[in-house]
């Protein structure tokens, strides 16, 4: 054990304090477990330490471990909890939770026997605790940490920090919200910046390499972390990596399940159970139609990559400007957890309630007349009028 806290100690004293997401202050970090899941590379890790940093700092009360160490190939967690426990300590920070056989019960015991000792994990998005412990479920307050917003990039290259908004603000107040906005920045001047390379946080460490490292995550997603799943074929990975490559030259994708079929080598039952899988894993977004439920069984009904980077690194010669803007807003949309929807006119429902149509400086009502809540989604616009409302204004939901 005394390995595992030269190590955290060493993360610890390292880790940089300098911006702090502002999930940070969503958690209530009295609860004695929580549960923070989420995509890789968008700075689980970093939120772990930088709340033991701040709260605990350098000492025996607070332990900071990742369950891919080699130390857990001979050792039960649940032993490592004991002594961490008898030796004064007070909260586990668990990293990469999945990795780690039968965590989930593992968790529930120390929970349940333990009731001194506090754990916080991290874990793929791709893990539905309910499926693997409904027990542990009903315990655990989850979280989700998703990609930086508009907004969080903003303050990332230390342009300012800005409250985050309501939809119904933006609808009701947009006009004014933005002419402030502006005094304060020239909103357009950083936005296409950000939709290739500010979604996720290691941009600020390098940009010439971002695109690479985005395409390494997608790979790690799809060669280690869908292996968790129970009843993955292991043998499909490159096959899944081509059905993205496929998906990214063709978003917004209306999926024909027998042509994917046909292209990949897949049974065109799986390739719909593969779909579900890659929206879990937060590579996809899938959109459909109102009244429809996604599952694992269902097919969607349109498909977009889960955010504009990914375009960028796995199609960086086929970014089609519609498609980037529809990514966009169903990205942000869905991180400020909005329900969207495939509605009969326009190109999202929001909420059963609201319509939007997005484009260009040159759409008009048309795709939207006479429907109730209409707006526009204007691309390359500072300032909207009327149901007109600039596009990079949703970058600041959350």
């Amino acid at each position: 054990m005394e390995n595992l806290q030269i190590k955290s100690n060493i993360v610890i004293s390292e880790q940089s304090m300098e911006i702090v997401r502002p999930l940070a202050k969503s958690i209530d970090w009295q609860d004695r477990l929580i549960a923070i899941l989420g995509a890789r590379g968008t700075g689980k890790t970093t939120l772990l330490l930088q709340r033991l940093k701040a709260k605990y700092g350098i000492g025996k009360e607070a332990l900071y471990i990742t369950m891919d160490d080699i130390y857990f190939t001979t050792h039960l967690l649940s032993d490592l909890a004991l002594q961490f426990r008898q030796q004064g300590g007070k909260i586990l920070f668990i990293d990469e939770v999945h990795k780690y056989p039968n965590w989930a019960k593992e968790i529930k015991n120390i929970y349940d026997f333990y009731k001194d000792l506090k754990i916080v994990f991290t874990g793929s998005s791709i893990i539905d605790i309910n499926r693997q412990n409904a027990d542990l479920s009903r315990r655990a307050v989850q979280y989700e940490m998703t990609g930086l917003s508009y907004r969080e990039f903003l303050q990332f290259i230390g342009v300012g920090q800005f409250e985050a908004l309501k939809l119904t603000d933006i609808l009701d107040h947009h006009v004014e919200i933005a002419n402030a906005l502006s005094l304060k920045f020239k909103p357009l001047q950083h936005f296409n910046d950000y939709l290739q390379h500010g979604y996720y946080p290691f941009f600020i460490e390098n940009i010439n390499t971002y695109a690479i490292r985005v395409e390494r995550v997608v790979r790690l997603i799809i060669e280690e972390d869908l292996q968790f799943i129970a009843g993955f074929n292991p043998h499909h990975s490159r096959k899944i990596y081509q059905l993205m490559a496929i998906l990214a030259t063709n978003v917004p994708f209306k999926p024909n399940i027998t042509k994917l079929s046909e292209k990949t080598g897949i049974h065109r039952n799986m390739i719909v159970e593969y779909l579900y899988y890659l929206n879990s894993a937060r590579l996809i977004n899938s959109l459909s139609a109102n009244g429809k439920s996604i599952s694992i069984l269902q097919k969607p009904d349109k498909i977009f990559l889960e955010n504009t980077n990914l375009l960028y690194a796995l199609a960086p010669e086929n970014v089609d400007t519609g498609s980037l803007r529809e990514s966009f807003f169903m990205n942000q949309l869905s991180n400020s957890k909005h329900n969207i929807n495939l509605p009969l006119k326009g190109d999202f429902l929001v909420d059963d309630t609201y319509t939007f149509e997005v484009g260009g400086k040159g759409k008009t009502n048309k795709q939207i007349e006479g429907v109730n809540n209409g707006y526009i989604a204007m691309d390359d616009l500072e300032s909207g009028v009327n149901n007109k409302i600039p596009l990079w204004l949703f970058g600041f939901l959350y």
